[in-house]
């Protein structure tokens, strides 16, 4: 079977969100073939790509971050064309109507199929006057009607960089994805749209796998690190409602979805998607990175509190750190370890500053150095090698987020067999499933209290620790997720193709496409012998 990857920013690029999952997947998968279409970010991803096992026959990317001006110019009737295209999906944003948007994408789409790269139409000043006319027509949002002609101005950028995949090589050329098998999105929005391009004009069922929704994290992407709106009303508001009818015509269109929880899987649905065409797929882990912590006898130090992952507001530490100060007046011994993954620019400096305040170093004696109860470390030191030996250094790992899609770092304490306490956001009591503590965001009281319950029970939190373990290695390895989406790929083939051609599976003999550069295969039809044939 040919499937072909589509990812933005991620695989089979070393940085990313979905780099992890697609990695395993593809390798877990050796007896298909994979092509990878990724849409990079900026250079310097582009220059730090994994090893690909052999059965990735191909890579192409397109870059999102460099100018894509091909100078093509349009004739008068192209224009008029364009025009007319770009009017009905305008309208569809500004309005919030589906099918003015759903005609006029796919119309700029057989338009850049035909004349080639849109760049210079889509920043035209044809189109910002009709963006502006779509702003002032009756149905428009309110804030969408204040736009002035700076928000138009950086809104169309911003379009024309997000619309880059309707101009691309990628479909209709020998051996692209309008020949696929299957189209499997590593995730919604922009990343999806040539899944969609291809199943529109070629008949490839699409499937789309969604670990955090791309519609809630562009909600969240427009916020500074206080949380505050980093664009003007106008631009966001056009922004959200163009991700949103995308996301709605993405949800609509896929032969499957498969979100990574039920948090997800409500977005999906409040969007369009049926329930027949759902199925929750948790993101597999490698469960033997944390064998040797999970089966180990020392259920680590009793003392300690662990938190483990990227430091940035969502997390919510400022919380955490009030909280151990009240549990620090109750268990006076506590340590609380918090190991970053990576950081937001300020926000450590922010947390080691109310650290020092909430607790001074302290010394056993007049001759000791102090230290304070709370250290701040990087995973891959001496102490801390690995991941696993971060959740490891402590009885309880503690998750403090404002903000959760599926909880990582929830899951790899679990395989560790470690008690959890976290908070009630985003897909946390489906990974804990009774396993662990829960408590409300936001309440420092609460948090300290779940903290010393386990601390003052360690029999308790062994007994948690071994529930969950047990739970995350049934539904969070590897293994379950390849086979769950190895069944997903033959229910689609089985299903049948949309292709215009009728699409019968497996049709085209396997010696039909040789991975490499063959001259002349032997399936190929006999070379016509009549004279008008010879040039």
């Amino acid at each position: 079977m040919r499937i072909g990857l589509l990812t933005e920013g991620g695989y089979p690029y070393a940085t990313g969100e979905a780099r992890l999952w697609c990695d395993r997947l593809v390798r877990g998968l050796p007896q298909h073939e994979f092509e990878v279409y990724a849409l990079s970010r900026s250079a310097e991803q582009e220059r730090a790509r994994v090893p690909l096992p052999e059965h990735v026959t191909r890579v192409r990317t397109a870059p999102l971050w460099a100018p894509a001006d091909d100078g093509r110019t349009h004739s008068r009737r192209e224009r008029r064309r364009f025009v007319d295209c770009f009017e009905q999906l305008v309208h569809g944003i500004c309005a919030g109507a589906e099918q003015p948007f759903e005609t006029g994408l796919y119309g700029l789409a057989g338009l850049a199929r035909e004349q080639g790269g849109m760049y210079a139409a889509l920043r035209s000043e044809s189109a910002v006057r009709t963006l502006e006319s779509a702003c002032r027509a009756p149905g428009a949002a309110r804030t969408v009607r204040a736009a002035q002609v700076a928000d138009l101005l950086e809104f169309v950028d911003e379009l024309e960089v997000m619309l880059r995949p309707l101009s691309l090589d990628w479909y209709g050329e020998p051996d692209g994805l309008g020949e696929a098998d299957i189209c499997h999105a590593a995730a919604g929005g922009v990343a999806a749209l040539p899944g969609l391009l291809a199943k529109r004009f070629f008949g490839v069922p699409l499937l789309v796998t969604e670990y955090g929704v791309q519609l809630r994290a562009h909600y969240l992407a427009r916020l500074d690190t206080r949380g505050e709106p980093e664009t003007r009303p106008a631009v966001r508001a056009l922004l959200a409602a163009f991700q949103l009818r995308l996301a709605t015509e993405i949800y609509t269109r896929a032969d499957f979805l498969t979100p990574g929880n039920v948090h997800a899987r409500r977005w999906q649905e409040r969007c369009g998607a049926t329930r027949e065409r759902l199925r929750t797929v948790y993101p597999g882990m490698e469960a033997d990175r944390f064998a040797t912590v999970g089966e180990a006898a020392d259920p680590g130090d009793p003392d300690t509190l662990v938190w483990v992952g990227r430091m940035e507001p969502a997390k919510d530490l400022i919380a955490l750190l009030h909280a151990f100060a009240e549990v620090r007046r109750a268990a006076p011994g506590t340590r609380l370890r918090i190991f970053a993954t990576a950081t937001v620019p300020g926000y450590l400096a922010d947390c080691r500053s109310l650290a020092a305040q909430l607790f001074p170093d302290e010394a056993a004696d007049s001759v000791t150095a102090g230290e304070n109860p709370v250290t701040f470390e990087e995973i891959g030191g001496p102490e801390v090698p690995t991941t696993a030996e971060a959740y490891g250094a402590g009885r309880v790992v503690v998750l403090s987020s404002v903000i959760e899609g599926f909880p990582v770092t929830l899951a790899e304490a679990m395989l560790c067999g470690r008690a959890t306490v976290s908070t009630d956001v985003g897909a946390v009591r489906e990974v804990i499933g009774g396993t662990g503590l829960v408590v409300p965001p936001r309440n420092p009281r609460a948090l300290a209290e779940a903290c010393l319950s386990l601390l003052q029970d360690p029999e308790r939190a062994q007994r948690l620790g071994a529930a969950g373990r047990a739970r995350a290695l049934e539904l969070f390895t590897v293994e379950q997720n390849v086979a769950a989406f190895q069944e997903i790929y033959l229910r689609l083939l089985a299903k049948g193709s949309a292709r215009p051609d009728g699409g019968i599976p497996f049709a085209r003999p396997p010696e039909a496409r040789v991975p490499g550069h063959w001259t002349s295969p032997t399936w190929a039809p006999a070379p016509d012998p009549s004279p008008e044939a010879v040039v």
